[in-house]
């Protein structure tokens, strides 16, 4: 920490609760900072590593689980948090796709990222800034790029390997501004959990490790308002994208038993997969893998059960198919690939919304919200609407409702 910035804060915390002029100040408008801890499961939150979150939900909300939208993955899920829609209505249908006009959009393609076409719908930031106040992202999906034409004040390109510390003295360095340049709304992202989740899965103590290391970040954010005063001012929500389940070698759907991959482009691969036959053969395509696994259901696009809210969208492949719980699908060359051939092993993500091992954590606490509440299974849409009103802006419009989530408010 600089020296520079250890001034900056004792100053404002010196002025914050100095004397008859300090308590004068007109109360500050609300601010919210928005957390995620990529691939934090919901049940992540009774281990031992996870002691600041637990401290966080004595004094706000706590949800039984958060439920993500389908596809249950990172892409998708962190812009249904900040826009309040479905993957079928915000346009990020997956990690993976393509669209005609744009080309194909990957996690490894950042200019694809920064390209606004892709985004639809209103995040939450430009929600704010067309209200006139300000915003800022320490990464986020779609953060990066000019949504509907507005671009987030403060903003940083993705770096994974950026240190933890990093982000949190930048968060709170714009906490820290003028109550009349500071952002109303931060987003901040964390991958360690996510990360220590595939590689060693949900259960591993590699994976304890991570969650200590982002509850330690997470404790950082919440103490650092406390010191510049403002714990009655901003609005803290911990939230993931989705959860984690074990994945093995002895559970594998390899496409290419089925069908000649040469006829198709398969986007997306695991456990949803993407698949784009030539023009004319999806009929054919269908019915080879209809019925061919016990362990994988298949679809047409518009017959994607309605649950899962995902047959409107153009991005969405002629065929869907779905593997159940702890099954990959892949291919031999793929699994040939992996060292050992056929290893397959760690954790995965993009099951069923609705199987309690994709439910992802929630946790918030604030001057707008309930003390010490926990509250059942809530989907990921009403975060939207819910962040808005905590803001006192208007929301855009959304799959999501305030009235899902009134219950969270302190009355």
């Amino acid at each position: 920490m600089t020296a520079r910035w250890v001034m900056l804060v004792l100053l404002l915390v010196g002025c914050r609760g100095a004397g008859t002029a300090a308590s004068a100040r007109p109360v500050p408008a609300p601010r919210l900072v928005l957390i995620s801890l990529d691939g934090f499961r919901a049940d992540y939150l009774d281990r031992p590593g996870a002691r600041h979150l637990r401290a966080l939900a004595a004094r706000g909300v706590r949800a039984e689980r958060m439920i993500p939208a389908f596809p249950s993955k990172t892409f998708p899920n962190h812009y249904t948090l900040v826009t309040g829609l479905t993957p079928e209505h915000h346009g990020i249908v997956a990690n993976a796709m393509t669209d005609p006009l744009l080309g194909t959009f990957k996690l490894s393609d950042q200019q694809a990222q920064w390209e606004p076409r892709w985004w639809g719908g209103e995040p939450i930031w430009v929600t704010a800034e067309r209200q006139g106040r300000r915003a800022a992202s320490y990464f986020w999906p779609g953060s990066e790029a000019p949504i509907g034409g507005k671009r987030i004040t403060w903003w940083k390109a993705y770096e994974h390997e950026t240190p933890h510390e990093t982000r949190v003295r930048q968060v709170l360095e714009w906490l820290a501004l003028p109550d009349s340049q500071a952002p109303a709304v931060i987003t901040l992202y964390f991958s360690a959990t996510d990360d220590a989740g595939h590689r060693y899965g949900p259960q591993a103590p590699e994976t304890d490790v991570a969650i200590t290391r982002v509850d330690s970040a997470v404790g950082a954010v919440v103490d650092g308002i406390a010191r510049l005063g403002l714990r009655d001012a901003v609005h803290v929500l911990v939230v993931a994208d989705h959860g984690m389940t074990e994945v093995s070698r002895d559970r594998l759907i390899v496409l290419d038993d089925y069908l000649d991959l040469g006829t198709v482009d398969v986007i997306d691969w695991t456990p949803v997969a993407a698949i784009q036959p030539r023009a004319g053969d999806e009929e054919r395509v269908y019915r080879a893998l209809r019925d061919r696994h016990p362990h994988l259901h298949v679809y047409r696009k518009g017959e994607v059960p309605a649950r899962y809210h995902f047959n409107a969208h153009p991005r969405i492949t002629p065929i869907v198919a779905v593997a159940d719980e702890g099954w990959t699908i892949t291919s031999r060359a793929y699994l040939a690939r992996q060292t050992p051939p056929g290893a397959v092993s760690g954790g995965a993500h993009g099951y069923d919304p609705a199987l309690p091992s994709m439910g992802a954590v929630f946790v918030a606490a604030g001057p707008g919200l309930a003390r010490g509440v926990r509250v059942p299974p809530f989907r990921n849409i009403h975060v939207y609407p819910l962040m808005a009103h905590l803001l006192g802006l208007r929301a855009a419009p959304s799959d999501g409702s305030l009235d899902s989530v009134r219950h969270f408010l302190r009355r």
